[in-house]
C-alpha cells in the first residue's frame, strides 16, 4: 500500500488567488467580468454568488446580468454585443445550463473571443488544439494545475481520461498531449475500462457516475483526478472515485467537493486577469518553480 497525499485544492487555489491579487493590483485598473445568468436555478445562483466572492476577493468587478427564465435569444445577443463593445469589461461569462428554448452554442459564439473566460468559443477551442495560445476552459485548466503541482514534468507518463465532454474530457485530452503524456479518452462506450484503467499513470474522471472508478482499477502510484460533483440521496457530495478505496492505491488524489471545484473558479479569475491585460491566456505561464 502506497502512502497517498490528498491534493488539497482549497489551499492551492487560495494560496494561487492571493498571488493574483498581486498581478491585478499592478494592473493600473480594475478587471470587470460580466456574469449573464438566465432564470433561478438554484445550483447556478450559488455558483455565481461564490464566482463573484472569489473575483472581489482579488480585486476584480462583477456585474450580474440577472435575466428572466423566459428571456430571448435575441435579446440576450444584444447583450452580449453590448459587452463585446465596452471598453471597460475584460470577460463574459454565461452561466450554464441554460434554459431549453436558449441555444448556448451560439450565445457563447458571439461572445468576442478575446472575453471568452470561460475558453468556450470555437476560436479559442481551436487554437488551444493546435497548441497557441488561447483562453483555455476553466475545469481542464484547474486539473492541469493541480496535476503540475505534484508532477510538474508529465512527460512520457500514461494518462487516462474518463469523459468526452467539449467543457473538460476533450480540451483535458488535449492539453495532457501537449505535456507530452501518451493519452487515452474514455467514454460511455469503451468497453475494457477497468484494463485501462489499470495501465494508467494519471487518471482524470470527469463523468458525473458515483462509484466509476475503484480502488481494483488504479494501479500503485497513479494520481487520481476526480472531476466529478454528484449528489447522493442523504445529502453528501461525491466524486465518480471512490475515494477511501482509491487512497489506497493512488500516490496523489483530489478530494470531492474541495479538489477541482475550487481551482476551476480560480482559472476563471486569472483567464479574467488574462484578459484584462489585453492577451489570450497561456497554460504555459501556469509552470510551477518548484
Amino acid at each position: 500500500m502506497v502512502e497517498t497525499k490528498i491534493i488539497d485544492g482549497k489551499q492551492i487555489a487560495k494560496e494561487f488567488r492571493e498571488n493574483l491579487a498581486k498581478k491585478v493590483q499592478k494592473l493600473g485598473s480594475t478587471p470587470k467580468l460580466a456574469v449573464l445568468v438566465v432564470g433561478e436555478h438554484p445550483a447556478s445562483q450559488i455558483y455565481v454568488q461564490n464566482k463573484k466572492k472569489a473575483a472581489v476577493s482579488v480585486g476584480i468587478d462583477v456585474d450580474i446580468y440577472q435575466m428572466a427564465v423566459s428571456e430571448t435569444q435575441e435579446s440576450i445577443l444584444k447583450l452580449i454585443g453590448e459587452l463585446n463593445e465596452a471598453k471597460d469589461v475584460d470577460g463574459i461569462l454565461i452561466q450554464l445550463p441554460l434554459p431549453e428554448h436558449l441555444d448556448a452554442q451560439i450565445l457563447i459564439g458571439a461572445i468576442a473571443p478575446q472575453k471568452d473566460v470561460d475558453g468556450l468559443h470555437p476560436h479559442n477551442v481551436g487554437n488551444m488544439v493546435c497548441g497557441l495560445p488561447a483562453m483555455i476552459s476553466c475545469t481542464p485548466l484547474a486539473c492541469l494545475y493541480l496535476l503540475k503541482h505534484v508532477l510538474p514534468d508529465m512527460t512520457g507518463m500514461n494518462a487516462l481520461v474518463i469523459g468526452r465532454s467539449a467543457l473538460v474530457g476533450k480540451p483535458l485530452g488535449q492539453l495532457l498531449l501537449q505535456e507530452n503524456c501518451t493519452v487515452v479518452q474514455a467514454h460511455s462506450k469503451t468497453k475494457n475500462l477497468a484494463d485501462l484503467a489499470r495501465q494508467a499513470d494519471i487518471i482524470v474522471c470527469a463523468v458525473g457516475k458515483p462509484g466509476l472508478v475503484n480502488g481494483n482499477m488504479i494501479k500503485d502510484g497513479a494520481i487520481v483526478i476526480d472531476v466529478g460533483i454528484n449528489r447522493m440521496d442523504d445529502g453528501r457530495i461525491v466524486g465518480d472515485v471512490l475515494f477511501l478505496e482509491a487512497m489506497q492505491k493512488a500516490s496523489y488524489i483530489t478530494p470531492v467537493p474541495g479538489g477541482v471545484g475550487p481551482m476551476t473558479i480560480a482559472m476563471l479569475l486569472w483567464n479574467v486577469v488574462k484578459a484584462a491585460e489585453g492577451r489570450f491566456s497561456d497554460c504555459k505561464e501556469l509552470v510551477l518553480k518548484k
